[in-house]
């Protein structure tokens, strides 16, 4: 017996080919059965048992069951009320090999695997959609032409709320002399998404057919598939438009398709529009032919070959500004007419990021044209469909006017992230979504390269840093996942979408190309680029293409793989890397840090010359002595590349740990060690004896002999220790007393961010003696930095964030200044018509709009006066917001309450990033933003309480 959205297992010692060939034979044998029920059939020579369960058993079961049991001595018991099936393990088959899914006519479904078979592959897509934006649905035709690897009687595809009116096979013979082609018969398998088309007579190996298909279906009215998106005009116009949003699973709502990134396949698509619309594809247009009644239907070329989540088209009325990269390529910003002035930046943008992406790839971008589109309405940030990029508006459109250095900075990393995907995961796509990181890391990682060598008034490195720091904070969670992890239902693969994929990836290749070298880093980046174009690739592809860029050349040349030929202590690591027979060493290191979750704490003792190193799993929020630290330590080891300085020379010196324990000797005596030079290795440092005394003494004789990123370093591990008990609050607070003489304004924001957090948290708790000394503390310690600041827009990115977040400071703490013109410009404010109903607005979702409210709600959590009001909010709103923010139909799991998910997070001891990830289909990156938010601050036994009684009553 088998529920009908359960995996059921295959036999291991089977190949995929294999399973096909026994799901073809078992298919056979279950309609042979359908047709006689009850008949105890023979089967062959070996003696197979095939019983069908009659509809009497329907009602037990909850469905119509087969059960197949293959074994020369098999038996099936079958009671009228219940379902007893035993299987006998006499046979190896028999004891994996379950039974097969059902059709929703009723039919056996020939196939039992999230997975499609790769027996059958596609070639090319034409594809043609007419879209009605009043009756807000679409009807369209495809015809797939696919190559038959092995014979098979049925063809799966992916297909998700589309009605299938007609589907037909031609064979190349049938389309030479102009048969008809074949009906072919359609199963579907809602619980996997998954539609069956069943040929009369078996499909020849390795010949081509093609596959006709008629469907149609409403657009969407989430976020995702082929959806409806409205705006208003400056007259008050309500218009819409239809777009697409395909990743990672969503190109089955618009159209059946082999909806995984494995099978790609070059795509024709025509697209029928009314003459007041336009069209928008992947590639340029060809032509436009004119039809009766007025309807246009243009053609577009022939896409390259890429995977079915990268496919994009809209209908809309937008206006575009155009400009020409260097090398050719025509890229256009689209928006709506109304907001034709804020497109400039994004064109500037677009043209020098994408001169670079090719230089420095040294890989042309491989279409005639790139168009971005601002699209009203959109949940994520924006998407990297090959040559058609669409994006939210605010991540697109700039104001000169309105428009903040943040704002302008967000648009910049946003375009640098989707040009860098042209690339990585477009032109390189991972084999499968358990492999994300390889696209998304990527992205981010090439947003610092990017914008710090085009725009380097923004200050990217900074910023990139402390996204590091952030999904640190994840990592070091017991909920945290590997960067490389099993991904097989939709909800899997959406979980993937997260800090983990996106930011520990980049961070770990920004450590290994400072350990590389930035031009090794690039080399073997290239090389993976080239050897893998309009593929798949793997973790190991890209590690073997790393390892190649050491070895290459540089074995023959006698030079060794490192980037300061002045380093010591690293002869033995540079020729580890460079020697031609030990390719294995970036793949060794790597997949300690893919494969495996957490994050590594270094353990440093300095005796004198002598350095004692140690390695643990990172736990923030627990104790040594807490019973279950030692377990959660077994079989954690990583390959760390330690890089560290001393108080006696400026050089950085390497060292590989591959153990738990080692030793260092220094060259000379000196009088601290500082291990992660300039912070861009991914773990956590701790300095046991005297090594934190020793290091905070230098901070307050000269905080300058440390680099700027150290001294971040240092009161980022100092505080995340604390955490986990390893160093005393004390410690940790005495490291931030020289912060009144810091010139770099990151490292002073990330003390003050500190230091706020935990006057908030005091005041929360309402300890008020602790409070208020704080308090004064704060104001006498760092008056002259606040009082310098002023009230206008002036300065550097970093000039403006110190101002933003000082000045809030120092209203949180009732400083009479900050209090008196925060006041007299909240006054101004509300005379010119400003309105404080926001949540409301964002409920409404018109002025603002729903994809946003999210990110309002999450701002408002910040605050400490809204915490309250928004997480009281989302207990009262708890259903709705579902409506509004989870895009696709839940799973049959049952739902949680908001109490359920806060029970979990405070008897974990840390807000958990992807709560309602194990709930529902989408894995709602909303609904995260909202819940984390309104629960960040959340960290008290009352608190616990409080939600224990909310579950009650929910």
């Amino acid at each position: 017996m088998f529920e009908a959205d359960e995996v059921k297992a295959k036999d291991p010692n089977l190949g995929k080919e294999d399973n096909e060939l026994l799901a073809e034979h078992h298919v056979k044998l279950v309609h042979q059965a359908a047709q006689n029920p009850g008949r105890k059939d023979q089967g062959d020579k070996c003696g197979i048992d095939l019983v069908f369960l009659p509809s009497v058993m329907v009602n037990s079961c909850k469905k119509t069951t087969f059960n197949i049991y293959i074994g020369c001595f098999c038996s099936a018991v079958i009671l009228s009320k219940i379902c007893i099936c035993s299987q006998p393990s006499t046979d190896h088959f028999s004891k994996d090999l379950g039974a097969f899914s059902v059709a929703t006519n009723g039919e056996p479904f020939p196939w039992h695997e999230l997975r499609l078979p790769n027996r059958v592959i596609p070639l090319h897509y034409d594809l043609f959609v007419h879209p009605n934006l009043t009756s807000l649905d679409f009807v369209a035709s495809e015809k797939i032409e696919v190559l038959v690897r092995d014979a098979t009687k049925f063809i799966i595809l992916h297909s998700k709320d589309v009605e299938i009116m007609n589907a037909t096979l031609h064979s190349e013979e049938d389309l030479r002399y102009k048969k008809p082609g074949e009906k072919l018969n359609v199963l579907s398998y809602p619980a996997y998404q998954q539609i069956a088309l069943l040929v009369p007579e078996k499909l020849t190996a390795n010949l081509r057919y093609y596959v006709a298909i008629d469907f149609q279906a409403k657009l969407a009215d989430g976020f995702k598939g082929f959806y409806k998106s409205t705006y208003r005009t400056l007259g008050g116009e309500t218009r819409v438009i239809a777009v697409t949003d395909f990743e990672p699973t969503k190109a089955r709502m618009a159209f059946p398709c082999f909806d995984e990134p494995l099978f790609k396949a070059n795509f024709s698509i025509k697209i029928r529009r009314e003459r007041g619309h336009i069209a928008l594809s992947n590639m340029p247009k060809v032509k436009t032919i004119e039809l009766e009644g007025g309807l246009l239907e243009d053609h577009f070329e022939t896409t390259v070959k890429m995977s079915t989540y990268l496919v994009a088209y809209i209908v809309c009325d937008f206006k575009s500004v155009s400009g020409t990269t260097s090398s050719g390529v025509k890229v256009s910003i689209y928006t709506a007419p109304d907001k034709w002035s804020q497109m400039h930046y994004a064109l500037e943008t677009s043209l020098k990021l994408l001169d670079f992406y090719e230089n420095y790839f040294d890989i042309n971008y491989p279409l005639p044209k790139l168009d971005l589109v601002a699209i009203p309405d959109f949940i994520s940030g924006a998407m990297e469909n090959w040559g058609l990029i669409t994006c939210r508006e605010t991540s697109l459109l700039f104001d000169p006017k309105t428009s903040s250095i943040s704002d302008k900075l967000w648009i910049t990393r946003v375009i640098a992230h989707e040009l860098a995907h042209q690339w990585f995961g477009n032109l390189v796509t991972m084999e499968w979504w358990n492999d994300l990181w390889l696209k998304e890391g990527f992205a981010n990682y090439m947003e610092l390269i990017s914008v710090n060598a085009t725009y380097p008034e923004l200050q990217f490195d900074d910023i990139f840093l402390d996204l590091c720091f952030e999904v640190i904070k994840k990592d070091a969670l017991r909920s945290s996942r590997p960067i490389s992890n099993q991904a097989e239902t939709p909800t899997q693969i959406q979980e993937m979408f997260g800090a983990v994929s996106y930011n520990k990836g980049a961070c770990i290749l920004n450590m290994l190309k400072n350990f590389l070298s930035a031009e090794k880093f690039q080399k073997g980046i290239i090389h993976y680029l080239k050897k893998f174009n309009y593929g798949n690739a793997k973790n190991d592809d890209l590690w073997s293409s790393l390892s190649n860029s050491c070895l290459e050349d540089d074995f023959a040349s006698g030079r060794f793989c490192d980037s300061n030929s002045k380093t010591s202590h690293t002869s033995l690591l540079s020729f580890q890397l460079a020697f031609l027979g030990e390719d294995m060493e970036v793949k060794e290191m790597m997949t300690t840090w893919t494969l495996q979750k957490g994050i590594p704490l270094v353990v440093v003792k300095q005796e004198g010359r002598l350095l004692s190193l140690r390695q643990e799993r990172f736990l923030a929020g627990l104790y040594q002595e807490d019973p279950e630290w030692q377990a959660l330590q077994e079989r954690y080891l990583w390959h760390i590349p330690l890089t560290y300085s001393t108080s006696s020379s400026n050089e950085i010196h390497k060292h590989v740990l591959k153990s738990k324990t080692d030793t260092l000797d220094l060259p000379e005596n000196t009088s601290w060690v500082k291990f992660n030079v300039d912070s861009n290795g991914y773990y956590i440092v701790h300095y046991e004896g005297c090594g934190w005394d020793q290091l905070i003494t230098q901070l307050n004789q000269n905080h300058m002999l440390l680099r700027p990123k150290d001294r971040i370093g240092l009161i980022h591990d100092a505080f995340q220790l604390v955490s986990a008990g390893r160093l005393t609050l004390d410690k940790a607070l005495d490291l931030t007393r020289y912060l009144r003489c810091e010139t770099s304004t990151p490292t002073l924001l990330k003390g003050l961010g500190y230091l706020e957090l935990f006057y908030h948290m005091m005041d929360r708790r309402n300890i008020s003696d602790v409070t208020e000394n704080l308090k004064h503390y704060l104001l006498g310690y760092f008056k002259p930095v606040i009082d310098m600041q002023s009230w206008s827009d002036e300065g550097s990115v970093w000039d403006r964030v110190l101002r933003m977040e000082v000045l809030k400071l120092a209203c949180y703490l009732n400083y009479d200044p900050c209090i008196q013109k925060a006041t007299e410009l909240f006054s101004q404010w509300m005379e010119s018509s400003g309105k404080l109903k926001l949540i409301e607005l964002g409920m409404e979702g018109k002025v603002i709009k729903t994809q946003d409210l999210a990110a309002l709600l999450h701002a408002i959590s910040r605050n400490p006066k809204g915490q309250q009001l928004a997480w009281n909010f989302l207990r009262e709103n708890w259903t709705t917001l579902l409506k509004k923010l989870v895009l696709s139909h839940p799973s049959p799991k049952p739902k949680m309450s908001p109490t359920n998910y806060m029970e979990n997070i405070l008897n974990q001891r840390a807000v958990r990033f992807a709560l309602f990830v194990l709930v529902f289909d989408l894995g709602s990156f909303a609904m995260r933003m909202i819940i984390s938010g309104t629960t960040a601050h959340f960290s008290s036994e009352d608190e616990l309480k409080e939600v224990a009684e909310e579950r009650a009553l929910s």
